[in-house]
């Protein structure tokens, strides 16, 4: 009874989460400076009818919310407007119907262009996940095991230093090193007039466009995975049950797998849950820096066209992931760790 009550209280206060980021989701954009209007069109000959149609078309003539000020001048501060004729209401009426909106910018449904971006960005941060922990969790179990050796000082400082770097530098010099070294490309996801080829040769071409944003994504994230994997390791080998497995004659490699690792993981886990979250956003610098068409890209060229539907349900999309992310973590370390539920 005690777990479906810890679960039910994790579930309601994500939901709560969900609402509250939804509200402060549609306001946060309404701060930004500039007219979405005349943004959303690159034409200097753009006339106030022309900018006053474009308004009515993408509703933006319509108040915020009741009682607040509309971004037509003729309805400012007008408290006498209908509560469900307003920006607010719309949206959410939209947003339970799945209605993401349409792009300002390319007049196209908000929920098609998120998908679409959202499936590159799954590619370049699911192989750069998948090798970071993978190092991350070898190199800091391996450091701790050799510690205060050049193994553990060698493997330390590289990680301190690849977790240091700014992401946009780091891609920025690999970019210039793989394009003048190597000759890899740097720049979309296809190689010019080779996004009509199939099977193999469209993959090898896929292939080689994610290497440098893919290397660039897991070496930072790399030496946070291990700098916490070597942390936890070095105070699990503090315990009696490993100097008793030890004693007994156990192998360095089973003592590791069976009784190191497996105690390990337990803020491994945790950490990279609320990642998996996080760098769906974090890839943003990544995808900019290679022109990489995923969600990071759309978001970063939709804030200079004050794109708000797009903003809107790209920012949605990324809370929303982080909320699930982080209520996943709750669920899976007490799933590990059942004494969490009684906390």
């Amino acid at each position: 009874m005690k777990r479906y009550k810890y679960l039910l209280s994790k579930v309601l206060w994500a939901s709560l989460s969900i609402i509250f980021v939804m509200i402060l989701n549609f306001f946060l954009f309404r701060v930004l400076p500039g007219d979405p209007a005349r943004a959303g069109v690159k034409d200097p000959r753009l006339t106030a009818e022309a900018q006053n149609a474009i308004r009515i078309r993408f509703g933006l003539d319509k108040p915020v919310i009741n009682c607040f000020e509309s971004i037509n001048p003729l309805k400012l501060g007008s408290c006498l407007v209908n509560p469900l004729d307003t920006q607010f209401f719309i949206y959410v009426r939209n947003l339970l119907q799945g209605d993401l909106g349409t792009s300002y910018h390319t007049n196209r449904p908000v929920k098609d262009m998120i998908g679409e971006g959202l499936v590159n960005t799954i590619i370049l941060i699911g192989f750069g996940q998948m090798i970071s922990i993978f190092l991350g969790m070898a190199l800091g179990l391996i450091a701790a095991w050799k510690v205060n050796t050049a193994i553990d000082f060698a493997t330390l400082g590289f990680c301190l230093v690849a977790w240091s770097l700014p992401t946009f530098w780091l891609g920025i010099v690999l970019l210039f090193t793989g394009s003048t070294w190597l000759g890899l490309p740097v720049v979309g996801k296809f190689t010019p007039g080779g996004g009509l080829a199939t099977g193999l040769p469209m993959f090898l071409d896929v292939g080689k466009h994610l290497i440098l944003p893919t290397l660039t994504f897991s070496l930072i994230m790399l030496g946070e995975y291990m700098l916490i994997m070597r942390s936890t390791s070095l105070e699990i080998f503090s315990e009696d049950y490993i100097l008793t497995a030890k004693a007994k004659g156990l192998k360095t490699f089973n003592i590791l797998k069976d009784h190191v690792l497996r105690n390990a993981m337990l803020p491994m886990v945790t950490i990279i849950a609320l990642n998996l979250g996080f760098t769906v956003a974090g890839a943003i610098q990544i995808e900019s820096v290679f022109s990489w068409p995923g969600l990071g890209l759309s978001i970063f060229e939709a804030v200079g066209r004050r794109d708000y539907p797009m903003l809107q349900g790209s920012f949605l999309m990324i809370a929303i992931t982080v909320i699930f992310a982080n209520l996943l973590a709750e669920l899976m370390y007490s799933y590990l760790d059942p004494r969490v539920q009684a906390i």
